[in-house]
């Protein structure tokens, strides 16, 4: 019997639900702490633990056969095949910021890495000379002047704000692989991009657990620095306790599910700070 539209979308809504629905209860809930950026610690800290947990029972192993058993170039493929259609994304959020030139330059992109890249398993773009732009609909909202609003640690989706999470439903919308039938080879390509990217962030895990540093700080203000830095195009100072861990994030494409340690907003562009939360 196939499945209706409706429900081949149920897996990825039902995940974004989940996360709105949480982030929800949190303000709901008055959790409020000391920390101006992070008023619902409390909250967010147990959503941290539940994510690790998940991540060191499933997702790390899962990561670290997929990087030491697949051939580099393989792994490379994957990444660059996703990357390119996060591209198409990231085109119409630069240009919805009014940066004409590098929206256009991400259509290029796409344009060459589909053609001459082999349905973007070869990154030709950048060889050529044109950058890759990791832009989402969190980032184009903050260009518009909207503050993010506190920290939240998302179920499954890890790190974010009010305002990043309020843009999750359209980032989702502007992920191209949601809409690849049949279902079951959109399901693997999702679990497939997902252990990619963690693979991407095993460097950052080893860094998290060599630092000592409350882990849970670590990774919301690298978040939160990236966050501002990206939103502002790179101009805002970083803090220095925080800006290895940030390059490290800025390695990868985007968040994998699950994992604390990486940025959901990085789902389709390339899934997510310094310390302010006013962008």
């Amino acid at each position: 019997m196939t499945a209706s539209p409706m429900s081949r979308k149920a897996p990825l809504h039902n995940v974004a639900r989940l996360a709105l629905a949480a982030s929800a209860l949190a303000l709901l809930a008055g959790c409020a702490g000391p920390n101006p950026r992070d008023p619902y610690e409390g909250f967010n800290r147990t959503m941290f633990k539940f994510n690790d947990t998940i991540d060191q029972v499933a997702l790390k192993p899962a990561a670290t056969a997929y990087r030491n058993v697949l051939p580099t170039f393989v792994q490379t493929g994957v990444n660059n095949f996703f990357g390119n259609l996060s591209d198409v994304w990231s085109a119409a959020n630069n240009l919805m910021q009014g940066k004409g030139e590098a929206g256009m330059s991400d259509v290029t992109r796409v344009a060459l890495n589909s053609t001459f890249g082999l349905l973007g398993l070869l990154d030709i773009a950048s060889e050529a000379g044109l950058p890759k732009h990791n832009e989402d609909f969190g980032q184009t909202l903050g260009t518009w002047g909207v503050r993010s609003g506190p920290y939240l640690m998302l179920p499954l989706l890890g790190p974010s704000t009010v305002r990043d999470t309020a843009a999750l439903p359209l980032d989702f919308r502007g992920d191209l692989w949601r809409f690849k039938e049949p279902i079951y080879i959109r399901n693997i390509g999702t679990a497939g991009r997902a252990v990619d990217q963690r693979a991407n962030l095993l460097d950052a895990s080893s860094l998290l657990e060599d630092a000592a540093l409350d882990r849970y700080e670590f990774v919301r203000d690298g978040f939160l620095q990236r966050r501002e830095s990206r939103i502002n195009d790179g101009e805002s100072s970083t803090r220095k306790g925080s800006k290895k861990l940030s390059e490290m994030y800025d390695k990868t494409d985007t968040p994998d599910f699950v994992s604390s340690e990486v940025a959901p907003k990085e789902l389709n562009s390339g899934a997510p700070a310094a310390t302010s939360v006013s962008q």
